[in-house]
């Protein structure tokens, strides 16, 4: 019996494709940083314009006082959005943003009681949102250009 030891990379079954694969991963990852952030800017945009408009939504799910919450969901989806979309401070806007969706994954799966066909988007979210906060920023992001990282 022979033992085959785990290489880094799988092999691949049409080999061929590796160099599209190495090139198109970065773009990938780029794409899906900018959609999550772009789509968090236009979600918060309102937010931003109305700040304490949410404040009664956020104190029925139990986050008091209102005045408090509201503005800070507000700034977190807004400027976090922009910060991941930019790829500045990746980790930190990716981990401010999950926790946001990881609250809204309670408030649709418990406190409205929808269970998982109420909050799966949410989860989608957070699970996009937690690869930034392991991965961070790629080449294409302006943490590489600054050549730091969080």
């Amino acid at each position: 019996m022979t033992q085959s030891t785990p290489s880094a990379e799988p092999r691949l079954i049409v080999p061929t494709l590796n160099g599209i694969y190495a090139m198109g991963r970065p773009l990938a990852e780029t794409a899906m940083r900018v959609f999550a952030g772009f789509a968090l800017i236009v979600h918060g945009w309102p937010k931003i314009q109305n700040p304490m408009g949410m404040a009664g939504m956020v104190e029925g799910l139990g986050f008091a006082p209102g005045f408090f919450w509201a503005p800070l969901l507000a700034v977190t989806e807004f400027f976090g959005g922009i910060l991941l979309a930019l790829g500045l401070l990746t980790r930190p806007a990716a981990f401010a943003t999950m926790i946001v969706l990881l609250t809204t994954v309670y408030a649709h799966w418990v406190a409205m009681g929808q269970g998982w066909s109420g909050a799966e988007l949410s989860i989608l979210w957070s699970t996009i949102l937690l690869y930034f906060v392991m991965a961070g920023g790629n080449r294409f992001s302006v943490d590489a250009i600054i050549g730091r990282q969080f």
